[in-house]
């Protein structure tokens, strides 16, 4: 018996598709924006505050980089609401990505802060700058040069994992792909399609990082 290739039922569905890699970037820039953030607080955290601080930064970064994406997921999702806290999917798949990506970041936004010398810093003080405009200006804007290749591709790989949301019926892309499967019982070609989107996706967030880079950091 030989398959043949049918496309046309998977592109008839081209709204849950559609709605799909809408929702997928939704999720993803919202998680990108928050989970950088909470991965430069952290990051100043482990380096400058005290030592029990940095104990419980070191602690968070350690258990999420440590444990399944997916159980995070489900803890969030299904074990909070035994402690009273109850929160519907798409905000419980947010909250997950942004901790996750924010321990990850943690890692990669240290190791750029780290790499700034000593008399850099030392010359910023001697300069008359507070503590603030050191870190801003002196620390964090050289050190971004030097971390955003890795905090882009850690940001992409956060894009592809938001399939994993659709565990807990976001409507996201692979959620998408598994409604039109039910519909059309077209496996391969549902998933084929479905993966070129990632594909897409992931290329086209690299080249809007590289363009990125480059406004912010080509001239420099």
């Amino acid at each position: 018996m030989t398959y043949t290739l049918q496309f046309r039922d998977v592109f008839a569905s081209w709204e849950y598709l559609l709605q799909g890699v809408v929702t997928t970037l939704y999720l993803s820039s919202i998680v990108i924006i928050f989970g950088f953030l909470i991965g430069v607080i952290c990051a100043a955290g482990r380096i400058y505050a005290n030592r029990v601080l940095r104990m419980v930064i070191g602690g968070y970064v350690e258990a999420i980089r440590n444990t399944p994406l997916l159980v995070q997921l489900f803890i969030v999702f299904f074990g909070l609401p035994g402690f009273g806290l109850r929160f519907d999917a798409t905000t419980a798949a947010v909250i997950t990505f942004t901790v996750n990506l924010g321990a990850y970041s943690t890692e990669i936004v240290r190791a750029g802060l780290q790499s700034i010398p000593r008399a850099q810093i030392e010359a910023g003080f001697a300069l008359g700058l507070s503590g603030p405009q050191v870190f801003r200006y002196v620390i964090l804007s050289p050190a971004l040069k030097m971390m955003f290749p890795a905090l882009a591709s850690q940001f992409i790989l956060l894009m592809l994992a938001t399939s994993i949301a659709s565990q807990i019926s976001v409507n996201d892309l692979f959620h998408a792909a598994s409604i039109i499967q039910s519909r059309t019982f077209r496996d391969f070609e549902v998933y084929l399609v479905v993966g070129v989107l990632y594909l897409a996706l992931a290329l086209i967030f690299r080249v809007a990082f590289a363009l990125i880079y480059k406004l912010a950091f080509g001239r420099r």
